[in-house]
Formats: structure tokens, sequence, C-alpha cells
């Protein structure tokens, strides 16, 4: 490195001397990558940026403990990856999400930047190859660092934000434990259950969800540092990956393990694509909860109208007074964003080319976008929609009572045949299938009033 001069200075690399800007922390390589990588102006995600200063920091005190780099530098690169984890330098870190695919320039992006923040008291010349990244590769740093941004967005984030909507949801059920409602199949009408019932649908489905999700991160949390180039381990003492693994347990507080074959972690990437496949399915049962809600809401008048979503903003720009399900729509929205990230994510994953996925930015990219995109749909699914919708209780009651279909009830009593003239006569003539049934059985009426009691239905049985 040379002094600074017009607002640059020169740094040099294996490829020779380039202009940096003066004021940049970062070194050729990663001006190398400025330059030839333009696609986007996104850069990597701020959960990789804090994964790739974890490592870093527990790669330099593993590595002064095992007697390959002196405790003076060692301890200066601690110091600077920890302030790179905690945020303080992404400013610092502008190379573009679409790259090598193997993250090679975010990986000498950060080793640039930690390498020059611990060689600036001037004690210590810290060198980004050969201190910051000693017994490392690009090919097992990135794949290391996406499964912590995982693990750690993971538990902090998604999994808080499922337990909060399921926890919302579970609530208003018990709310509801009494209030029965038509039941449909096929968007007709069915036999009746409560709404607890059907609020309790969308928690099992989201309880279903954690479970996958944890079962998962099983296997995500297998880590493939300490393999280098291909996994062979070249360059790296032995002792490096689990010594790795419980640094990094001590410094995140999560469970992590260094994988028996980093052959694997390196080339393959299905753990990734199996967490996308759970994101996918979370995705799917959001958009079936928020497509409900959607239903349900519809109207007010011409539609289903059982229930009143909270009203956040006029519907329409032209028609006074119009309020539309906003919440639901854009949690659906980004369940098909999600959904379509994890096409990318299979692609990406399917891209290992004999020792090297040759796709990890994007795997990086796509799947810390789709937590970060669900954490925040879940939240406010939970507290701007479900928490404080109203049910239409006299809507609700008309539309149970004129309902045809709960002359099922009745099939066990008088036959399926004699049911169903029962059922078409009320559909035809718009009246209760208690009113009709009264003409067409020899029932007493306090037997019909028993058997058509919509909240009796819902307790299933003969």
């Amino acid at each position: 490195m040379t002094k600074a001069k017009n607002n640059v200075r020169i740094e040099s690399d294996s490829m020779g001397p380039l202009e940096v800007p003066a004021t940049a922390l970062w070194g050729a390589s990663t001006q190398r990558a400025i330059r030839n990588f333009r696609f986007s102006g996104q850069g990597i995600p701020r959960p990789l940026i804090r994964s790739l200063g974890l490592i870093k920091a527990c790669a330099a005190a593993v590595n002064a403990e095992h007697g390959h780099l002196r405790k003076g530098p060692a301890r200066a690169i601690e110091v600077a990856a920890m302030a790179v984890a905690r945020g303080d330098h992404d400013d610092q870190f502008p190379v573009d999400l679409y790259q090598t695919g193997s993250g090679t320039s975010s990986n000498m992006n950060a080793n640039e930047v930690i390498a020059h923040l611990a060689s600036r008291s001037g004690r210590y010349s810290v060198h980004p190859n050969d201190h910051v990244n000693f017994g490392q590769s690009s090919n097992d740093v990135i794949p290391t660092a996406i499964r912590i941004a995982i693990r750690l967005t993971t538990d902090e984030d998604l999994l808080p934000s499922l337990k909060h909507l399921r926890r919302v949801i579970t609530r208003r059920a018990r709310q509801l434990t009494k209030v029965a409602k038509t039941g449909r199949t096929h968007l007709m009408d069915a036999v009746p259950l409560t709404f607890a019932q059907e609020f309790g649908t969308w928690a099992a489905q989201l309880s279903s969800a954690t479970d996958r999700i944890e079962d998962t991160l099983k296997r995500v949390r297998r880590l493939p540092i300490g393999g280098t180039a291909i996994g062979t381990e070249l360059n790296s003492d032995i002792r490096f990956g689990h010594a790795m693994a419980k640094a990094l347990n001590t410094a995140t507080g999560l469970i992590f393990e260094s994988a028996d074959n980093k052959f694997e972690g390196i080339a393959a990437q299905d753990d990734l694509v199996e967490f996308s496949g759970q994101l996918n399915a979370l995705a799917v049962a959001l958009m079936k909860i928020a497509n409900d809600l959607r239903w349900m809401n519809s109207g007010p008048l011409s539609g289903l109208g059982e229930i009143e979503l909270p009203a956040l903003q006029p519907g329409s720009s032209i028609m006074p007074g119009k309020v539309n399900p906003v919440i639901p729509e854009a949690v659906s929205m980004i369940c098909a964003r999600v959904m379509g990230s994890h096409h990318s994510v299979s692609i990406a994953g399917q891209s290992g080319n004999f020792q090297l996925n040759v796709m990890l930015p994007l795997l990086a990219g796509e799947l810390l976008e789709s937590i970060r995109l669900l954490s925040n749909a879940m939240r406010q699914l939970a507290d701007d929609a479900i928490a404080g919708l109203v049910i239409r209780h006299d809507d609700v009651a008309h539309a149970m009572n004129r309902n045809p279909i709960l002359v099922t009830a009745l099939n066990p009593v008088i036959g399926y045949e004699n049911a169903a003239r029962i059922a078409k006569k009320a559909y035809a003539e718009r009246r209760p299938v208690l009113d009709v049934a009264r003409e067409l059985t020899d029932l007493k009426e306090a037997d019909l009033i028993r058997l058509l009691d919509p909240t009796e239905l819902t307790k299933g049985g003969l």
C-alpha cells in the first residue's frame, strides 16, 4: 500500500497494482470485483457480513491457539472482525451479490477490510491472505457463512415470528370456541365448524412448519470450514474444523458441528435446498391463511362477510369508503416471492460442478431474503390482521341457519335420499332446513332442533 494521492491510493495483489479510494478499507482484490461485477447494485446481505466477521474472529483465535498466528496480530484480527460482525463497517462491503460463484470476492472483501483495520495501529502488519484467511479458502468460508447466517436469522427472527403468529391465532381461537359457521369445500357450503376449529387448522399448519424447519436445521448446522479448497483440508490444521465449530458455538450461542464430510459441504448444498423447501412449505401455509382471511372478509355485503379485518387505509382512489384486506394481500405477494426463490435455490443447488458449487452468493441472497420477508410477514399478519379482526355474528348466523347442508345430520335417521330432498327443497325455496324438515319428516320438533343445532354438529360423532 502507498500513500493516498488525489483521493486514491495504490494497492497491490497477485495481479499487480490498482487504484483504490483513499478512504476505503478494502484492497485491490475488492476493487477488481467492484469493477467486474456491476449487475444489481445489491451487496451481500447483512447477516452474511455478520457471519464472515464471526468466522474471521474465531479463525484468528483458533489459529493463535494452535500456534499458527502470533497472539498480538491474532487479537488485532479478532477485534477488527468482531467490529465487522457488529455492523460497524457495512459500508465497506460494496461487492455486488452477483459475483464469482464461490463468493471469493466477498471473502477477500472481508479479509482486506479486517486486515486494514487490524493494521491501523501500526503495531502489526496484517496480511489479508496470510493472516486473516489462514487455514481457510473462500470455498469453505462462504458455505460456512451461509449456514451460520441462516441459523442466526432463523433463531432470532423466523422461529420467533412463527411462534408469535401461532400464539395470536391460538388466542383468537380460544375466544371463538362456541361460534359456529358454515364450513366450505370446493368454495361451496358444507357442514359447520367453529371459528376455533378453522383457526386451529392454521395454528396446526404453523406448528408443523416449525417442526419441519427445526428438523432441517440439524443438517444445516454441519459446517465445512476446515475443508479449504475442495475438502481435503490442505493448508489447514487438522484440528481446525472441530475447533472452529466449538468457537462458533461460543460466539453465537447456537449449536454447530464440523461436517464429517467436508467435500459434501463444499461441492453440494443439498441441506440448503432442503431448508429452502421448508421455507416454501411455510409460504404455502401462509398463503392459505391469507387467502382464507380474504375470502372471509369479502363483501362486506355481497361476499361472505364473516369477519371484518382492521381498516388500515382507503382501498380505492375512485370509490369512497372502500377498504381492502391489504395485509393478507401483501403477505400473499411475499409468499409468491418465496416460492419463486425456492425455484432459484433449486437451480443454484444443482450447480455444483465436481468439487465446488458455483452459485453460493445466489443461495445466500435468496435464502436470507426469504427468511427476512417471511419473518416480517408473519408478525404483520398477526398484529395488523388477525389480532384485530371482528366476527360479524349476525351474518354468520344468518348464513348458517339457511345452509341446506345442515341436513347431513339427518342422514343416520332418515337416510341420504330423504335428506337430499329436504336440502334441495330448502335451497330452491331459500328456506331454513329446519322448516322444510318439519314438513317432510315425522320427527319431533325437539329432535329436529337437537339434530340440526349447528354447534352440536361441530362436535362430530353420531
